[in-house]
């Protein structure tokens, strides 16, 4: 029986792991910290239960789908909710639009804030919708070897696309800021400016107001512990606080991989015949000889990155007013803070942040009474990270939440806790800190991404969000996917 090796335990590894196994390999799956997940981790503190790291659950189909590949359903595992608003925007005191799930609801909003704009909703989503398709059922499972596996009819026909940007295509048809804020607000999830994101990518804002805003109660790590039920019923190792030192080659193949244990150091080397890394990819290529690596630290230092973050994890003392599931505050300039996170990287001066408070529709995440909150600021990456930025980001933008929400919120925090570059920087090896992997400009889409496949390693594979499909949980489950596909061809033709 063939021996695969994957290094990382996130739902790339995951989902490779699981494949694979399927198709009777002998899988073990490397992971740096005590749990699995990779980003997906909680953390539990005085009844208090927080994802710690995705906390929207969109395209739901794309994760349903792994599970039937294995005679399963998501709800085998745990159960969703769907979310009702999706999410609600702070504009300014007490001016908030929030996004129901019913979607001739949302055409009502618009029609309020902006008369006639629902037509180009209707008309906006329409074409979000074929281009979602098109992205799920033809491109998404491509191996991103060649620019060819984007020209078909249904890419052809839609070319300019590509080459519009989403932010000038809502702008030139919708004059209220607000409207325009609330399309361009999903392509963060990207990774990169509405002004730098092709059109093509309005699917987004499909899989958003279509297919909707969901929720795994319990918490999204309860994918997580749904992913390594499947990985273990076939067969599946999984090897938590083992860190790799070593992808050991020889005559350009890898044939085994050196790593030492936490906590105690115990060296130690496990053989293989093939090797998966769904680590940051590039702290994968440092684990080889510098002449095996598919690019150099120039090639790094010039990709442009999606966001890094700062995090904090808050516990309330009682239920907070005025808020939804999850709020995002956008009372400053959009424009301005995305110039700090592109342009010229640096600390934002007012920065947007997003609020979760999974507790409002999960009473499990919660003492009775209370409240638990997640903040997020997207940041630059390769920034420096320090307890007292933290600490003043953190008085700030709890004043502001205050202030537009008419709440009284700082007497009534129980506790909080901080992540930021550093952490992702020592918990994944994340390059320059970073959270959401690459940025989805045209120069980085597809075909343009780093490789899966080691151009001078046979047996190595790439996977996860700085390859294709991207960032985010649906694509990393994919290139997963991608990444057993391809190892199971080079295994079977020898």
């Amino acid at each position: 029986m063939k021996r695969v090796a994957i290094i990382g335990g996130g739902f790339s590894g995951l989902s490779a792991a699981c494949y694979l196994a399927k198709e009777g390999y002998s899988v073990t799956l490397f992971e740096k910290n005590s749990t699995i997940g990779g980003r997906a981790r909680f953390l539990k503190r005085d009844g208090f239960t927080f994802d710690t790291g995705p906390t929207f659950y969109w395209m739901p189909d794309i994760i349903e789908k792994f599970f039937n590949d294995f005679g399963k359903k998501a709800s085998d595992y745990y159960e969703l909710i769907r979310l009702d608003p999706g999410y609600e925007i702070y504009f300014g005191e007490k001016d908030s639009v929030k996004i129901s799930s019913d979607i001739e609801k949302i055409f009502e909003t618009f029609e309020e804030i902006e008369s006639g704009s629902s037509k180009y909703l209707r008309k906006y989503l329409k074409q979000g919708e074929y281009n979602y398709r098109v992205a799920i059922d033809k491109v998404i499972e491509k191996p991103g070897k060649s620019p060819f596996e984007l020209i078909m009819p249904e890419t052809i026909s839609r070319v300019s696309q590509f080459f519009t940007s989403i932010s000038a295509d809502v702008r030139a048809n919708l004059k209220s800021e607000k409207l325009r804020e609330i399309l361009e607000f999903p392509v963060l999830f990207l990774g990169a400016k509405p002004s730098k994101t092709p059109l093509f990518y309005c699917f987004m804002n499909y899989a958003d107001m279509i297919l909707g805003t969901w929720h795994v109660k319990g918490g999204i790590y309860k994918l997580v512990e749904a992913m390594e039920s499947v990985a273990k019923e076939y067969g599946v190792t999984i090897v938590a606080n083992c860190h790799i030192d070593k992808i050991v080659t020889t005559n350009g193949k890898a044939t085994s991989l050196k790593h030492t244990s936490q906590p105690g150091g115990v060296k130690s080397e496990t053989e293989t015949d093939f090797v998966i890394s769904s680590a940051d990819y590039h702290f994968s290529e440092t684990l080889l000889e510098e002449r095996e690596r598919n690019y150099s630290q120039k090639y790094w230092q010039k990709k442009v990155f999606a966001p890094s973050a700062l995090l904090y994890f808050v516990g309330f003392d009682k239920k907070l007013k005025n808020i939804s599931h999850h709020t995002l505050f956008f009372d400053s300039s959009f424009k301005e803070h995305a110039e700090t996170i592109y342009d010229t990287p640096r600390w934002p001066d007012k920065p947007l942040f997003y609020g979760s408070f999974p507790s409002i529709n999960d009473s499990t995440l919660a003492p009775d009474g209370k409240e638990c909150g997640v903040f997020l600021i997207p940041v630059a990456t390769g920034i420096k990270d320090t307890p007292e930025l933290r600490e003043n980001y953190f008085l700030q933008i709890i004043s502001r939440m205050e202030k537009l929400t008419g709440d009284s919120i700082f007497e009534h925090i129980l506790f909080k806790e901080s992540y930021s570059l550093n952490n992702f920087t020592q918990d994944f090896h994340a390059y320059k800190g970073n959270a959401y992997g690459l940025s989805n400009i045209l120069t980085q889409t597809a075909f343009l991404k780093p490789k899966m496949e080691n151009r001078h390693i046979s047996n190595l594979i790439y996977a996860g969000q700085l390859t294709v499909p991207g960032p985010g949980v649906p694509p990393s489950i994919v290139s997963g996917k991608i990444a057993s596909v391809l190892t199971h061809k080079k295994l079977k033709n020898g």
